[in-house]
């Protein structure tokens, strides 16, 4: 791997995973490869045994542990370099559910340690698409307990006590490790993640593969990761920016923000000790840095190395990007 060059905005393959919920939004909205219920496009991932591989320029073909191994902090910041070492520390996802997923939740960072050597799963969803009626179960509508939820679940009455969320596009839900979730069918979504592939499937509406077996269920394991405790309020709420960018999410592993635009904009990162991910859910723009340009459309996904910190996004549409990166 050469290391004299320049490092640039950086694009991946994206890794496609069939899904026994998922449907073609994937492919007809957001221009991934055609396959058979595809349900989620991994966009960049550090995840054991699918690490994505970069598409673009001279580092193509090089996968992202690889170019950590030989950028380390230039790539993604110094402080994240000295926490994570090789391992990327978000995953990005498109999420598309042409049926209901499983009501899952995932553990916590110290949960996940002890019973998995991992990290926990503290995620967000921005909604892209939603068909009319289509919704998402988010937490608990009424505080309850282990007993109260065992009770339910064995008797099939866990959608009693589940919280229902109608959504529409630019619906934002944060789901902290811990909180019980499903998404709906009908939706299409990006997904911000710590690192972790850790899912404790609780319930999966009795439905069976193509060759008539269930799902296996975490039933045990999800009862020391839930929380019990019912919010006021699920939904993210946020001012949009008309032209500019605006905070949608900031927690300890990953902050997320919507830059919406239909004209030049300029960024400034040099405050910040932090790779960025640029997801282009509407529009599409060029990202003009010293050293070049990259172009980045809907459904695409661009990571901006942690030393580059000055470059201007450039359309002359109307165009939307999730931001994200750590601080």
């Amino acid at each position: 791997m050469e290391t004299q060059q320049f490092l640039y905005p950086l694009k991946f393959t994206p890794i496609l995973k069939e899904r026994i919920w998922g449907g073609h939004k994937l492919s007809d909205i957001l221009n991934k490869k055609p396959m058979d219920r595809c349900g989620e496009s991994w966009e960049v991932s550090g995840v054991p045994g699918d690490i994505s591989v970069v598409a673009n320029g001279f580092l193509k073909n090089n996968n992202l542990q690889e170019l950590i191994e030989v950028y380390m902090g230039d790539l993604v910041g110094d402080s994240i370099y000295d926490r994570f070492g090789l391992e990327f520390p978000v995953l990005i996802k498109f999420i598309d559910a042409q049926d209901d997923l499983s009501i899952q939740v995932h553990p916590n960072d110290q949960l996940a340690a002890e019973r998995h050597h991992s990290y926990g799963k503290t995620e967000m969803w921005y909604v892209m698409d939603a068909e009319k009626d289509s919704h998402l179960i988010v937490g608990f509508n009424r505080d309850t307990d282990k007993i109260q939820y065992e009770q339910s679940l064995k008797n099939k009455t866990l959608s009693n006590i589940l919280n229902f969320e109608p959504v529409t596009q630019g619906d934002v839900f944060f789901i902290p490790a811990g909180r019980i979730h499903a998404i709906g069918k009908g939706i299409l979504l990006a997904e911000i993640q710590q690192t972790s592939d850790i899912t404790y499937r609780i319930y999966d509406w009795d439905r069976v593969d193509k060759n008539g077996k269930s799902r296996e269920l975490h039933t045990e394991l999800a009862l020391d990761a839930i929380d019990y405790k019912a919010q006021k309020e699920y939904k993210t709420l946020y001012q949009k920016a008309e032209q500019g960018t605006a905070e949608v999410v900031k927690c300890p592993y990953f902050t997320t923000n919507l830059v919406s635009f239909s004209k030049t904009i300029e960024k400034d990162f040099n405050h910040l000790d932090s790779f960025i991910i640029y997801i282009c859910t509407s529009g599409s723009c060029e990202i003009r840095h010293e050293h070049g340009t990259v172009h980045v459309s809907e459904g695409e996904t661009v990571l901006i190395p942690a030393v580059v910190k000055n470059f201007s996004l450039a359309t002359t549409e109307p165009t939307e990007l999730l931001e994200v990166y750590i601080e």
